[in-house]
């Protein structure tokens, strides 16, 4: 008889490395998510967080957490549908909403299952959702969960786009989907040509801000606002862990889309409403962001250190346009000894292989954030420079 957990046994790989000594997912942090943070009881230069402003320690980011805790208590205890909705919850909505220059906003617990709620309720059977090649997983996982079809085009190809969009009968719904800052490589998308195809081939347009939410555009509200655009694209979608510092996910747009969504995302209806503590987090992070452009402009200023050392030691850097500085390794087995080489030298960073990047392309994902120094960004530089050289991936 079969057995459903032989699969289980049969899973090698992560071990193997593990005996290897070069295996770098789920580090125990004992600390804050600071600029240095503590791992089995070594200090190491974070240079691969996604708290890109540093909000996940500041004292008024924790202010705001504790005063919810102590007045609504540590848990929602339910989902919003039914008991878990809060007068707190309602108003994050609208301030999320008028940040993006939408209508209505929507939370939810998770960043994931904001993806997974709202491209599986809006694609029906007959619909078809238009992704690049290079979009974060839960938007596949989305479309998958869905009962439409899926159709990819090449990364960041708009002619590719508009020959996958050209061979879609008229007939069936369109939805394009597309990261507003894509997470590995930290390009941007070509937000101004994919609106102008969505309107000449009637599709509907949503853009993730995951990554470019509180860093793209002069004020720091996005994607749209970093091409001034503000007319055709449908849905904002993103997470609250980046820049907002906390956990879960938001989306927003017209009312009526928002207002069907809140009744028909599976993710949102069954799953408990986001803490207090979260909730008010978010709140505050928008906030700072809305007052207070320095956190902004000090990360830009880091992250083009961190690259202009990067490529002047020799390193691939890819096609990045934002404060995600890729470090283009190759070959799985020089990223990781790469990563492991950077990891006894005190530096934190993220190995990424596929499926999260094409074969003979995996890299080291660093960023920064705004409360780094420049001397930990030279120690980080310096770092990389003698571990590459020692390796030979640069000479």
């Amino acid at each position: 008889m079969a057995d459903i957990f032989e699969k289980c046994r049969q899973f090698k790989e992560a071990k193997a490395m593990m005996r290897l000594g070069i295996y770098g997912y789920f580090q125990p942090i004992s600390s804050a998510q600071g600029p240095v943070v503590e791992l089995n009881g070594k200090s190491y230069i974070m240079a691969g967080s996604n708290n890109y402003l540093g909000l996940a320690n500041d004292p008024e980011m924790k202010k705001a957490a504790a005063e919810a805790v102590m007045k609504m208590g540590t848990g929602s205890a339910g989902s919003r549908f039914l008991n878990g909705n809060t007068k707190a919850a309602e108003e994050l909505e609208v301030k999320l909403a008028s940040f993006k220059g939408k209508e209505a906003g929507l939370i939810f617990s998770a960043g994931y299952q904001m993806n997974l709620g709202v491209i599986s309720c809006l694609l029906k059977k007959g619909d078809v959702a238009i992704v690049d090649k290079l979009d974060h997983a839960s938007i596949l996982d989305g479309v998958k969960l869905s009962e439409g079809e899926m159709a990819r085009f090449k990364h960041n190809d708009m002619e590719d786009l508009e020959k996958v969009l050209s061979k879609i009968d008229d007939s069936k719904g369109k939805l394009i989907i597309v990261d507003g800052v894509f997470s590995m490589e930290g390009d941007i998308c070509k937000l101004p040509e994919i609106a102008k195809l969505a309107q000449k081939y009637g599709a509907r347009l949503i853009v993730d801000d995951a990554h470019a939410s509180g860093i793209l555009g002069k004020t720091g509200r996005g994607t749209c606002e970093y091409f001034d655009i503000h007319e055709g694209v449908d849905l904002v979608v993103g997470t609250c862990s980046k820049t907002f510092a906390s956990v879960g996910g938001w989306a927003v747009g017209g009312a009526d889309i928002i207002h069907y969504i809140r009744h028909a995302a599976r993710s949102q209806i069954f799953s408990a409403a986001p803490t207090p503590a979260a909730v008010a987090s978010i709140s505050k992070a928008l906030d700072l962001i809305w007052t207070d452009m320095s956190r902004k402009n000090k990360l830009w200023a880091n992250s083009q250190r961190l690259k202009d050392g990067l490529r002047k030691l020799g390193f691939n850097t890819g096609d990045t346009q934002t404060p995600i500085v890729p470090v283009v390794i190759g070959s799985m087995e020089n990223c990781f000894k790469m990563w492991r080489a950077t990891f006894d030298a005190g530096i934190f960073t993220t190995p990424v292989v596929p499926p999260a990047v094409p074969p003979n392309r995996c890299l080291i994902r660093t960023t920064l954030m705004s409360t780094h120094t420049d001397e930990q960004i030279d120690v980080i530089i310096n770092t990389f420079g003698a571990a590459g050289k020692a390796l030979g991936i640069i000479i």
